[in-house]
């Protein structure tokens, strides 16, 4: 019989948890500072509403009604349409790839975590900081360190079971990650107000199109829409597992806007925790990746009780990646359950052992295998995983939804509509069907088709 979760919290919380993580609290707030700001947030807020809702309504909905994860849904949903597990084969394996980084770059998370709150890095200047960063990404002993007890906790969880262990532990993380945002950001819009004149939140909030052109228009529409996809985990069939957690008592366009809501809301408030900081100690929010890690411990030590609000700023990024890499391994965990029919405990043994193995690229990346550039001379193996999974995986997956949802060689517009309003709640207007069947096609497969130009064609 398919576990279901306790309480409709629960559902919304581990959603919302699956898309809340390293895109909203360390991707959103560089990709922003790199692309001029509040446009680009402006555009985000837009492909949200545009691809990313309806995209996962359709993976909730056909969840729900195969009661399956990614890799059975398509035989029990349209058996005699067999080419569409090919879709269900190609969403395992991006779940599979996202994790093959994502342990990583939490691990980077919990070392900074200790790290602050023992005290390491006060007293170093900005150099001292650099260093300390690079000296991590260098050790490959503290990297493993950091990746195992991340994925050690991920199956630990995953294996307690769907209510005692997933359910309770996500609600747990999502509660704290919520009351950290508040007491940060409140904390990083008065430092900007005593010292910027709110420059920061204006860079942030404020639109302006004109740096958004200094850019490049492309690239930040490109960037936004496939924010969109990262941040929400659409594509893969991570939302399908949790639409097939849960009952039938409420429509799925609610649930939704409920989990999209919670996931901009995160994401926005780490932008004014950190952006406004940056400006308020004269420091560029776009210097990509390494902001968070070489450049933020600086502000800190600036700070009054620096110390103390570092260790509050990485305990939420600490929160924010482990509410993702628990949702990513159930869904992993769920597959294996699905398609070789194994108990919770062995799938989730083995799901671990695999990762630990899978996740070795990513981390020797930054030191034994340095030299290894798949993408040019300036990337990392990081870099190329994901791109595969931001430029390609989900973009593709999340078109394939569309089309499967929509479209009477797939599932069907009709089952999909009925699915998605079963229970009380807003029901989708049958009106959107074009715009779901042909237009937001054409949308993913321009801005997929502008993304690889932009990236390769120079």
């Amino acid at each position: 019989m398919r576990e279901k979760l306790a309480s409709r919290l629960g559902f919304i919380f581990l959603s919302a948890g699956c898309a809340i993580g390293l895109g909203n609290v360390w991707r959103f707030p560089y990709i922003a500072g790199q692309n001029g700001g509040g446009a680009f947030v402006a555009l985000y807020l837009v492909a949200l509403g545009l691809i990313g809702l309806p995209i996962l309504l359709m993976e909730f909905a056909t969840g729900r009604a195969a009661q399956r994860s990614i890799v059975r849904l398509h035989e029990t949903l349209t058996p005699e349409k067999k080419a569409w597990r090919l879709h269900g084969l190609a969403g395992f394996l991006g779940n599979v790839l996202l994790m093959m980084f994502y342990t990583t770059v939490t691990g980077w998370m919990l070392v900074y975590f200790v790290r602050m709150a023992s005290g390491a890095f006060v007293g170093l200047d900005p150099a001292g900081v650099g260093a300390a960063f690079d000296g991590m990404l260098g050790d490959p002993w503290t990297m493993a360190a950091a990746m195992l007890a991340v994925t050690a906790a991920a199956t630990a969880v995953c294996s307690i079971g769907l209510q005692k262990g997933v359910e309770r532990v996500t609600k747990g993380l999502m509660l704290c990650l919520l009351a950290l945002i508040v007491v940060l950001a409140a904390n990083s819009v008065f430092l900007d107000a005593q010292n910027s004149g709110l420059a920061g939140l204006r860079f942030y909030l404020v639109p302006d199109f004109a740096r958004m052109e200094s850019v490049g228009v492309v690239k930040v529409t490109v960037e936004a829409m496939n924010h969109a996809f990262f941040t929400l985990s659409i594509g893969i069939g991570a939302m399908s597992i949790f639409g097939s957690y849960i009952g039938r008592d409420r429509t799925l366009l609610g649930e939704s806007l409920h989990v999209c809501l919670l996931d901009t809301l995160v994401a926005v408030s780490a932008g004014i925790i950190i952006i406004p900081a940056c400006f308020a100690y004269k420091v560029n929010p776009g210097q990509g990746p390494g902001l968070i890690f070489a450049t933020l411990p600086n502000v800190f030590n600036d700070m009054p009780f620096g110390r103390l609000w570092g260790t509050l700023f990485f305990a939420f990024m600490c929160c924010g990646a482990l509410t993702t890499v628990i949702a990513v391994f159930e869904t992993i965990l769920a597959c294996l359950m699905d398609f070789f029919g194994w108990s919770r405990r062995k799938s989730g043994l083995l799901t671990g052992g695999a990762l630990v193995f899978l996740a070795l690229p990513c981390l020797l990346g930054f030191n034994v295998w340095g030299g290894v550039h798949p993408l040019g001379a300036e990337s990392c193996i990081l870099d190329f995983e994901d791109f595969l999974v931001s430029n390609l995986i989900l973009p593709l997956g999340g078109l394939a939804f569309a089309l499967y949802c929509c479209h009477r060689y797939g599932w069907g517009w009709e089952k999909f509509l009925a699915e998605a309003d079963e229970g009380r709640g807003p029901r989708v207007p049958n009106g959107l069907r074009v715009y779901c069947a042909y237009v937001l096609p054409v949308i993913v497969v321009v801005l997929f088709v502008l993304g690889l130009v932009d990236k390769f064609v120079k």
